[in-house]
């Protein structure tokens, strides 16, 4: 009976062991699973693009496709989300907050005299009257001149990508067409905060006041401004036609935009993704262009259907009458105006 005992306990023992070998198989084997295992895939960068006007803009479509690129260009790696009617702040407001490098937006599309609040040279393209159409003002934009007013903007935490176009402003207003400068003497106008259109509007006898874009469609609408002025596609777009019954085709300036990334986050990328967004916001600025170009041509019609009462005045009275804004701020522009002059002569 002892010796059966034994036997038993000894079987026990030797089943013991071999559970106990079993169960540190797996633990020595997990080691090298875990040395194996991948380390986890970085955060992808995530551009901030604020734009002041609605999805409908040439610019929202611009910088849709130029996200929808970078993201394919760059494997996910940078991508970037739109925030448009202004849900990031006005124009001057993202301006301020890429100067400040505020982290709130790293990519602005707006209006490059806007800028002018921190380089006066950025004025240059939105001198009144200077440019016969389209291709004449686009390849202002893209030339040296327009590069040169730039460079000013790199101090500020600004780095100018593309040039977004925005068309040829004209002025709207609630009470009666727009002839002659004599029809807006005393008109209360509202303009973006931007010494050049405020200069032109007062030139012409307006009395300009500041509004963030956002909020322009509620003040009309409330009868706050008279009057309000603008390229026919931002009119259309957002619907402006409703709270305003008369459209004079002016084409006082020239809209052209910058698409302007925080340096701070530009430095942030690797040469071969700066190579990527430079080459995007290019082709995007190009899809732009061509949409604000036809819709320019389509949207009269549009607006007009609409019951907006359209006129086109003769223009030379509203030029001589701005030829003030560029001799009363020639200073702000230094050689530039010559060089502007130079570039529009070689051009014939």
């Amino acid at each position: 009976m002892k010796k059966l005992f034994a036997v038993i306990l000894a079987l026990a023992m030797v089943f013991a062991l071999c559970a106990c070998g079993q169960s540190a198989a797996p633990a020595a084997s997990e080691a090298p699973a875990a040395e194996a295992s991948e380390a986890p895939a970085a955060k992808a960068v995530v551009l901030k693009i604020g734009i002041s006007t609605n999805e409908e803009d040439p610019r929202a479509k611009g910088a849709l496709q130029f996200i929808d690129e970078i993201t394919e260009k760059t494997g996910g790696a940078v991508t970037g989300q739109l925030y448009p009617a202004g849900q990031l702040g006005g124009d001057a407001d993202l301006i301020n907050s890429l100067a400040l490098d505020a982290g709130t937006v790293d990519i602005i599309i707006t209006d490059a005299s806007n800028f002018a609040t921190y380089s006066p040279k950025m004025g240059i393209s939105a001198l009144p009257f200077q440019f016969a159409d389209f291709d004449e003002a686009w390849a202002f934009m893209d030339s040296e001149v327009q590069a040169k007013a730039e460079e000013e903007l790199l101090a500020n935490n600004m780095r100018v990508l593309a040039h977004y176009c925005n068309g040829f402003r004209c002025v709207t207003n609630s009470k009666a067409p727009v002839e002659t400068p004599d029809d807006m003497k005393g008109m209360l106008i509202r303009t973006p905060e931007n010494p050049v259109i405020m200069a032109t509007m007062t030139a012409l006898g307006a009395n300009p006041q500041p509004l963030a874009f956002n909020e322009l469609y509620q003040a009309l609408q409330q009868g706050t401004y008279d009057a309000q002025e603008n390229p026919i596609p931002v009119i259309y777009n957002n619907k402006l036609y409703e709270v305003q019954g008369y459209l004079s085709v002016t084409n006082h300036i020239y809209s052209g935009m910058c698409f302007t990334i925080a340096e701070s986050a530009w430095q942030k990328l690797s040469a071969e993704q700066q190579e990527i967004l430079a080459a995007a916001a290019q082709n995007s600025a190009e899809l732009d262009r061509e949409l604000n170009k036809q819709q320019t041509d389509d949207f009269v019609a549009l607006l007009e259907e609409a019951g907006m009462k359209i006129n086109y005045p003769e223009l030379a009275p509203f030029a001589e009458a701005a030829a003030t804004v560029l001799t009363d701020n020639a200073d702000a522009y230094g050689d530039l105006l010559d060089r502007m002059a130079e570039w529009k002569a070689a051009r014939g």
